[in-house]
């Protein structure tokens, strides 16, 4: 008796190395989709016209100049808070401790700024700021670090736990700094004085943070490409087996690596206190670090693309904020629109490591 065979339509397959334009001509392809998709949904559940809507959009972020100036302010902070984790992340050590890492490096900034006005000049506090800023966020990272080349414990949870610690020692001293006496909060640090504040150039007060991080960025390039300490990490994060038999002494690299995400955290938080917004509260970092673990991952951990994800992220951002004030509508609906746009970019990380082969139906056996 014959029985009928039952062929896949479809396999996949794991697609050969595409070249750099061929895969953003694949994202490019799904954020046009993605786009459309948006305008039906927006024309039937809203009623709006679609291209008023993405106006908006776009008005939200260079609609004036100084909303383009929020925009690269903004910018920086993420890709600052992303560069951070990613040499960890290349190393396949998943450090979700960037906010919290963050927050303590700003927390740093914050005590000096208060603790140190009146027994320093100003450049010395600045100083001062800088280098425990830096030098707080390294121990926030270096504690699970320890640990996981240690007794390899699991860094995703122990990172992810710092971060609620981070988050309640600044609460405590955001009482114990507080001004006025029963508000709950630290209000503007030196407002009269300025000191620890850092100086604005060319009149552009964000210009100074946009330079720090862009050095940041090209730094980081260069270690994690052109560096021996850049090529431990990769060969870590390929594997550790074949690090160690190279000679590469894993433990070193992990807490290494992991101590420089921490101090650039913690320029983050400095920058934040110190040059933006001159004050210290337990959302200052408003999320970063958790963002900045997309934007790492949809840039390959690649610093430069960082800029491109970065950007993309803040301009939906900011753009969802813009519909919700235009349009009198609620912000989570922005909220929805930037949640497809990235669902359609996301997915089509699958077909740049992926192909499908349609196969023919199998004839019939007689």
């Amino acid at each position: 008796m014959n029985k009928k065979a039952h062929n896949p339509l479809f396999h996949v397959s794991r697609r050969g190395a595409l070249r750099w334009y061929q895969a953003w001509l694949i994202r490019g392809t799904a954020l046009l989709i993605a786009l459309v998709a948006c305008a039906l949904i927006t024309t039937l559940v809203t009623g709006e016209d679609p291209l008023a809507v993405y106006a908006a959009i776009w008005k939200g972020s260079f609609g004036s100049k100084r909303k383009i100036w929020v925009l690269l302010q903004n910018i920086a902070m993420l890709l600052c808070v992303s560069l951070a984790v990613t040499p960890a992340f290349r190393m396949r050590c998943w450090n979700l401790g960037g906010e919290g890492q963050a927050l303590i490096g700003g927390l740093a900034s914050a005590a000096c700024m208060i603790c140190l006005r009146n027994t320093m000049p100003n450049w010395a506090v600045i100083v001062c700021m800088i280098l425990f800023s830096a030098l707080a966020g390294a121990v926030w990272a270096g504690i699970p670090a320890f640990f996981k080349a240690k007794w390899n414990t699991n860094e995703t949870l122990f990172t992810l736990m710092m971060n609620y610690v981070a988050t309640q020692l600044v609460a405590y001293f955001c009482v114990v700094w507080e001004s006025p006496k029963g508000s709950g909060q630290i209000g503007i640090i030196n407002q009269n004085t300025e000191i620890g504040w850092f100086p604005v150039i060319g009149g552009y007060k964000y210009l100074l943070n946009v330079i720090i991080v862009a050095l940041i960025c090209i730094a980081m390039y260069v270690y994690l490409n052109y560096s021996k300490h850049g090529y431990e990490i990769a060969v870590v994060g390929e594997s550790e087996r074949t690090a160690r038999y190279v000679g590469i002494k894993v433990d070193r690299v992990i807490i290494r690596t992991m101590l420089l995400s921490g101090a650039v955290c913690g320029i983050a938080g400095l920058l934040l206190v110190g040059s933006t917004n001159h004050t210290l509260t337990p959302n200052i970092v408003d999320g970063r670090g958790f963002t900045a673990v997309m934007v790492s991952w949809l840039a390959k951990f690649n610093p430069v693309w960082m800029i491109l994800t970065s950007f993309l992220l803040v301009f939906l951002g900011r753009g969802a904020g813009e519909i919700a004030t235009k349009f009198a509508l609620n912000q989570s609906y922005g909220d929805i629109l930037t949640g497809i746009i990235l669902f359609f970019i996301i997915g089509s990380e699958f077909f740049i490591n992926y192909e499908i082969h349609f196969l023919r139906s199998a004839e019939k056996e007689g």
